[in-house]
């Protein structure tokens, strides 16, 4: 399986299940956010389920901490294979979101991980809202926060993974903003090609766009797996003990 996540950034199921269709759920996993969540609800997920996908749940839940387990335990009841809440919820809020997915995972449990700063936002936007220390400083409080209350992962630009890789080990990397080189960065501003960020330290790369809205998404999702394959290659080639690990 590659770190591939195609976004499913449609407005109802029938648009999303159609772009499935030209998927292959062997190569990437899909990302279902709050629009189609909204939308299509969860017989949309068991739709995708049954097509042999693993699902990315993306509904940043943000709330009172047992607002936020009940939502978690929910969404973990329904089978994906990751969800998120916002580190910014607060270290009660994070641990609730834990204790929630536990409960009612079964024999498995899906990856629980924290969005930090989204890739919308920049310094300026962050000293807007009060946060005066920058992205950087920022993403890696949050970072920190999410790992001290036991999550799996965190939602970063590929631009913090090194870092986060170096101060938080343990934590996956999930990297939205991915754009091929040629790929306008439309309203994300911290955005980077897919082998930069494998280099650079992401697990897994979250890519919508340049796929879903590419006038032949099938062959956009070849280039792009095109492209990671070529830099992972790189990367063991490079690092050859890492072959067998």
């Amino acid at each position: 399986m590659t770190p591939l996540i195609v976004a499913l950034d449609c407005a109802d199921a029938r648009t999303a299940l159609e772009l499935a269709a030209g998927l292959d759920p062997r190569r990437c996993r899909v990302k279902v956010g709050k629009e189609l969540f909204t939308s299509a609800g969860p017989a949309l997920l068991e739709d995708l389920r049954e097509r042999g996908f693993e699902i990315f749940l993306d509904l940043k839940f943000h709330d009172i901490p047992q607002t936020v387990a009940k939502a978690c335990a929910a969404a973990t009841r329904l089978g994906v294979w990751m969800l998120n809440v916002h580190a910014s919820g607060g270290l009660a809020m994070l641990q609730a979101a834990r204790e929630g997915v536990e409960d009612a995972a079964g024999p498995t449990r899906p990856k629980l991980i924290a969005v930090t700063v989204l890739t919308s936002l920049d310094d300026g936007a962050l000293a807007e809202l009060g946060c005066r220390d920058g992205v950087d400083a920022q993403v890696e409080r949050l970072a920190s926060l999410a790992a001290k209350a036991g999550l799996d992962g965190v939602v970063c630009s590929a631009r913090e993974a090194a870092r986060l890789k170096g101060l938080e080990p343990g934590l996956l990397r999930v990297t939205p903003g991915i754009r091929p080189a040629q790929a306008a960065g439309d309203d994300q501003k911290r955005v980077m090609t897919p082998a930069r960020a494998l280099a650079a330290g992401a697990d897994y790369l979250v890519v919508g766009r340049p796929i879903t809205a590419a006038a032949d998404p099938a062959q956009a999702l070849a280039a792009l797996l095109a492209e990671i394959e070529g830099a992972t290659a790189t990367h063991f080639h490079d690092h050859p003990s890492e072959e067998s690990a």
